[in-house]
């Protein structure tokens, strides 16, 4: 009989921190109630075949050619780093692949898929590994981002991988928490405005590392994660140190949500103060928002949300509102407003279905 599987992992919202984790400071972000699935048998030879329905696609290559022959060639290099963390394959795979996760909308459709597929190379392997959830996530990172020197963080595959919330340092080396707040219902809400994620990424990491590090050559001693504005003024253009003051307020805003969460009571409307502050930031500093996305959230806001930001790398795809209080109500007025609702909770990780 041929062996089949089935793997399960969530989306996300990246809650505080977005455009935060490439230059090496914490995130806070939740796996939500929207999942990609892969199911699949072994072949018999080493042909494999993935079926991709919800963009109409299959997708096929064989094990003994795994080089790469497109950009993003994330089933390929899913293998390539499962073979190099010990992994041996003499089978190939025919597989489905499904999500309800919004495509290409910054609610990390892609890395919940590249979390399944390893989870699932895991366990298909000749002899299976029990790699955990924080192993899994570090790979699919690898196979997504470092693969292809691509500009992301870390956040969307450890946080698909660990599931719930989570707290992400990647310096001075990776640590995760763990977080268990009592956080209501969220409503994303996707505009399907179709966004440029890579240069979004590409612009707004690049621009503010070669200031951090000019920083850096003119005081080996700047540390972006204590630094204070008055301490780099004197040192920066206009622009560049709004985008630098842009910065550290964002890291300043998730140190505060973070003791919060923290509480065994949580003030909920602390929690989507401190969302619509983030996303203040990342419109009018990074300027990564667009008019369909300010319309939902503000539509959002006067159905009861008590807070939301953009979601993602931004220039279109999604937004969020945190809406404990009134989910339906606010999915309904993001409904209006031109958008697509989703209601979402936290979900847990990776999983074997």
């Amino acid at each position: 009989m041929k062996q089949t599987l089935t793997v399960s992992s969530p989306g996300r919202l990246c809650l505080f921190g977005e455009h935060q984790d490439y230059l090496g400071l914490p995130v806070i972000s939740m796996a939500i109630s929207l999942r990609a699935r892969i199911h699949g048998i072994k072949r018999l030879n080493r042909e494999v075949i993935i079926h991709k329905p919800d963009i109409n696609e299959t997708e096929t290559f064989i094990l003994d050619d795994l080089s790469y022959s497109k950009p993003r060639d994330y089933f390929k290099s899913g293998i390539n780093v499962c073979q190099g963390a010990g992994l041996i394959f003499s089978n190939g795979f025919e597989c489905e692949v499904t999500s309800e996760i919004p495509f290409q909308s910054g609610a990390s459709s892609s890395s919940a898929i590249m979390v399944s597929w390893i989870h699932f190379l895991s366990k298909m392997a000749d002899e299976p590994a029990d790699w955990n959830r924080q192993k899994l996530g570090e790979l699919a990172f690898k196979a997504e981002v470092k693969e292809f020197n691509e500009p992301g963080g870390m956040m969307d595959q450890y946080s698909s991988a660990m599931g719930n919330l989570i707290y992400l340092e990647s310096e001075p080396e990776i640590s995760i928490k763990l977080l268990n707040p009592k956080l209501g219902a969220f409503v994303l809400g996707d505009s399907c405005e179709t966004k440029d994620t890579m240069g979004i990424l590409q612009r707004c990491r690049n621009l503010r590392l070669n200031i951090i590090n000019n920083m850096k050559t003119r005081n080996s001693s700047f540390d972006l994660h204590t630094c204070d504005s008055d301490s780099i003024s004197s040192s920066l253009n206009d622009e560049d140190l709004n985008l630098m003051k842009g910065t550290m307020q964002n890291r300043d805003l998730l140190k505060q949500a973070l003791i919060e969460l923290e509480k065994d009571k949580l003030n909920h409307k602390l929690i989507g103060d401190l969302l619509t502050a983030h996303h203040s930031l990342l419109r009018d500093v990074l300027g990564v928002s667009t008019p369909p996305i300010e319309s939902m959230l503000e539509a959002s806001l006067q159905a009861g949300a008590l807070g939301g930001k953009i979601n993602g790398s931004g220039g279109g795809g999604c937004m969020f509102s945190y809406a404990p209080d009134h989910p339906e109500r606010v999915a309904d007025a993001i409904e209006k407003s031109g958008g697509k609702a989703y209601i979402v909770h936290s979900d847990d990780g990776t999983i074997i279905v």
